[in-house]
């Protein structure tokens, strides 16, 4: 008995898939370690080690405009 899934089609669309997704994931890894991005990468690694959070702290009065919006859209 022959099952359709052993037919040697699916062999090497497997095998092109997996060479396509190791392509990409080539060509990511490039992108990410060109140098023009290292500035921005550097910034981000550095968010969490922020003294000053963006928005207010916990407690804190809210300001007149955030009065207003009472847990809505921003």
């Amino acid at each position: 008995m022959n099952h359709p899934m052993m037919n040697p089609f699916w062999g090497h669309l497997t095998g092109i898939v997996t060479v396509l997704l190791m392509l990409v994931f080539i060509g990511i890894w490039i992108w990410a370690w060109r140098k023009r991005h290292r500035s921005t990468f550097k910034r981000m690694s550095e968010l969490p080690m922020e003294d000053k959070p963006e928005g207010p702290a916990p407690g804190e009065p809210r300001t007149g405009a955030d009065k207003n919006n009472k847990g809505g859209q921003p």
